[in-house]
């Protein structure tokens, strides 16, 4: 049945790219055919931790089409189930704004101009890896168009677990990330960081990359 993981891959260091150099980092994406479009941008308060599909501000823009303009909230939990262990293993709390969406990806870079970048977390979601790439088949060995990828450029640094089961207890080492990409997916033929992302990642962020994974 598989498993669903979030894996993240980011600089070594927790530095924020440029809004232009962010730019170019979301249009090679498409262009590299690493992802289709549509895209979505997202501002606000964000959780590079949160469940790409599954209650997060980036899931409910990849999956409900919300208007432009929408406030997007992640999903409330009752009370007597809250928890508040840190994310992944404790409950993520996002509140952001749909600025734009829109199917041509040169069309997110006039967005990103007029978003609050470096003042608040903004995020691109990208509604799917592109399985007409032979590379990204290769790795996850079927077409899955469920696997959501997001390119996150945080206001302030945040950490991701290098690996971990978000059910388990928290706990184990970290790397602080501002600028880097998260993808979900499900069922893989090979470990690791997808190479078809590393290659356009290594581009923008560096040779020195730190990328690990959340499963659960």
């Amino acid at each position: 049945m598989g498993i669903w993981t979030d894996a993240f891959i980011a600089p070594e260091k927790p530095g924020l790219l440029s809004r232009e150099a962010f730019g170019r980092l979301v249009v090679d994406l498409a262009r590299e055919r690493v992802v289709r479009t549509p895209w979505a941008l997202v501002a606000g308060e964000l959780c590079v931790n949160a469940s790409l599909n599954w209650g997060s501000v980036s899931g409910q823009a990849r999956w409900d089409r919300p208007a432009v303009g929408t406030l997007l909230r992640s999903d409330e939990v009752p009370e007597e189930l809250a928890d508040n262990d840190p994310p992944p293993w404790g409950d993520s709390h996002e509140r952001a704004r749909l600025l734009a969406r829109g199917d041509a990806v040169l069309d997110a870079l006039p967005a990103l101009q007029q978003a609050p970048y470096g003042d608040q977390d903004v995020a691109v979601v990208f509604d799917c890896l592109d399985f007409g790439n032979r590379a990204i088949v290769h790795h996850f060995r079927f077409a899955d168009l469920r696997t959501s990828l997001v390119c996150f450029a945080l206001a302030h640094p945040q950490v991701r677990p290098l690996a971990t089961n978000d059910s388990g207890k928290p706990g184990g080492p970290v790397h602080p990330v501002r600028t880097c990409i998260v993808h979900t997916f499900k069922h893989a033929a090979e470990e690791g960081a997808v190479p078809a992302i590393t290659h356009v990642a290594a581009r923008h962020f560096g040779p020195s990359l730190v990328s690990g994974e959340t499963w659960g």
